[in-house]
């Protein structure tokens, strides 16, 4: 047992009884039966309030990073492939496609009866002009990479090519080609991401930076805006002129800001949320205990880590002081006893995907004890000790959980290693913009949920020209391995091409993996149509209230 675990114990237990429980009592249940006497009937009422965690970021599908921005975006856009309540792959605005047999070009025949939520027709055009202007520079897109598949995409981001080469074209108004650079397994997944969604043009040659206000945004999905005030809330309300809107049953979805867990919570337990976004770890005792059937945890693709700004002192070119601060963390302690909600502890990048090993930091199958042995040798290495003790920043978002990991990792480099870390919380779009500036930042929290279900979401985010690496990690190794993965015929070769980049990541270290999420969630039991899935996507047009 490691000899700081007792200390280590004690402050993960201080931080849960710090943060207070709810406490029993609340609104008390509703009276009547859920569903009417046949379990099914529907409420006269078709409203769903969710929570959302941080304010939106952007209702732009090409400038959005963030998953409060990505949630209500995914019920105002629908690109041409889309995704069932359990996460499959369904068509959206296309009815069908083909594919080439190497692979590299794909038709997709559109739903003549597809409109905008002004009633304009949709057309294969208005899919060119979005896939150009998602990978024009001009746009500044940090999201561009993630269309690296199409035929020339890179070559038009880097501004050697002009908008106009994307292997992107209309046959006619309803058939759109598409060519890929290389056979890509992942991309009708990657079609289902709000970057591959189309915008409206006229709109935003009329409205320019103010084109996704109310009464200006003009999208394809099953909802259409309607409110949206900031630190509150966004309206969203039933698109009569979505294809599908003779199977859309709730007539509006209000999503809720709120970066307070526990206000979230309380909200719930009063009855003026029909789900949160998520939980406090600190209450699953009581939720266990009190609210077995709303409780819903669910397997989720997402990575929670701290990124090292490698581009400045004291992280850049220091491998060995990144690597003995990550080896000093105890990880069983944030998941097992901070949390305790499911989560992992993890050693390397990328969760658990289909077809593809797991890679690990080496020290993964060590003991705590030689975790940090090992840390303060690499520690001393790097020149640091009694007399020289490293001052850094530990940076998060405004959210209660993500400071009380930052606290146990502050006290567990005090410990461990001397090191002396200052807290900084910021509000998200504040936090993102710091993040990406790459200026003001030392070690940072991040969580990276899969755009698909595939690991290369994972590791193209750290190519040195990925729009989101926020590390500045650069290694031309790095970068041929991932590249050379894009292009590998065979899907075994292509698998070891990522995993041998992993491990590339791992050794360098520009980051410090923590652990492998899950999905907590409050859902009450008169929502319908509600089902987990491992990308936590949830479109509200399969979603319904039942009578209670």
């Amino acid at each position: 047992m490691s000899k700081h675990y007792g200390v280590l114990a004690m402050l993960a237990a201080s931080l849960v009884a710090g943060c207070g429980g709810a406490g029993a009592g609340g609104a008390g249940e509703p009276q009547a039966q859920i569903g009417g006497a046949s379990g099914t009937e529907l409420a006269e009422l078709q409203v769903l309030r969710v929570g959302n965690g941080a304010e939106l970021q952007t209702l732009d599908p090409h400038h959005a990073e963030d998953t409060a921005s990505f949630n209500v975006q995914m019920n105002l856009y629908e690109g041409l492939v889309a995704e069932a309540a359990n996460g499959d792959l369904v068509p959206g605005v296309a009815k069908d496609w083909t594919i080439s047999e190497d692979g590299k070009t794909y038709v997709f025949n559109m739903r003549p009866e597809a409109r905008w939520s002004n009633g304009d027709p949709l057309t294969a055009e208005d899919f060119v002009y979005s896939f150009r202007r998602g990978v024009d520079p001009k746009t500044l897109s940090v999201y561009s990479y993630i269309l690296t598949p199409l035929l020339h995409a890179d070559d038009i981001t880097a501004g050697k090519r002009p908008v106009e080469d994307l292997g992107v074209r209309a046959i006619d108004e309803h058939t759109l080609e598409i060519k890929l650079a290389n056979p890509t397994p992942y991309f009708l997944g990657l079609l289902s991401h709000s970057m591959s969604t189309p915008v409206h043009r006229a709109t935003l040659e009329a409205h320019g930076e103010q084109w996704t206000r109310p009464g200006n945004l003009v999208g394809n999905g099953a909802f259409k805006l309607d409110e949206w005030v900031v630190q509150s809330h966004v309206k969203v309300v039933r698109n009569p002129y979505y294809w599908d809107n003779a199977n859309t049953k709730l007539e509006e979805v209000y999503f809720y800001a709120t970066e307070d867990q526990n206000a979230e919570l309380q909200r719930f337990r009063a009855l003026e949320l029909d789900m949160t976004e998520i939980i406090p770890s600190a209450q699953i005792n009581f939720l266990r205990e009190n609210y077995a059937k709303e409780l819903v945890v669910a397997p989720y693709l997402g990575s929670y880590y701290y990124g090292f700004n490698v581009t400045r002192p004291p992280f850049k070119d220091n491998p060995k002081l990144r690597r003995a601060l990550s080896l000093a963390v105890n990880r069983d302690v944030i998941t097992k006893q901070i949390l305790n909600v499911g989560q992992i502890s993890s050693y390397g990048f990328v969760p658990p995907i289909t077809g593809y090993t797991q890679q690990n930091m080496v020290e993964a199958s060590w003991t705590q004890e030689q975790r940090e042995a090992e840390a303060k040798k690499l520690y001393a290495e790097a020149g640091y000790g009694p007399d020289k003790q490293l001052r850094t920043q530990i940076m998060y978002n405004t959210q209660e959980d993500h400071r009380r990991i930052a606290v146990a990792i502050q006290q567990m480099w005090k410990q461990v290693l001397g090191v002396e870390a200052e807290i900084l919380n910021q509000e998200w779009k504040v936090f993102i913009d710091t993040r990406n500036r790459k200026v003001d930042t030392q070690v940072y929290r991040q969580g990276w949920i899969g755009d698909y279900n595939d690991p290369f979401t994972y590791l193209e985010l750290m190519r040195s020209t990925a729009g989101q690496n926020d590390t500045g990690y650069n290694n031309p190794e790095y970068d041929r391995l991932v590249a050379a993965s894009q292009s590998a015929a065979e899907p075994h070769a292509r698998m070891e091409l990522l995993q041998e980049a992993e491990r590339q990541l791992l050794a360098d270290m520009p980051l410090m993996p923590l652990y492998i999420y899950v999905r907590p969630r409050m859902v009450q039991p008169w929502v319908g149509g509600y089902e987990s899935n491992i990308m936590d996507h949830h479109r509200h047009k399969y979603t319904y209230i039942l009578k209670h």
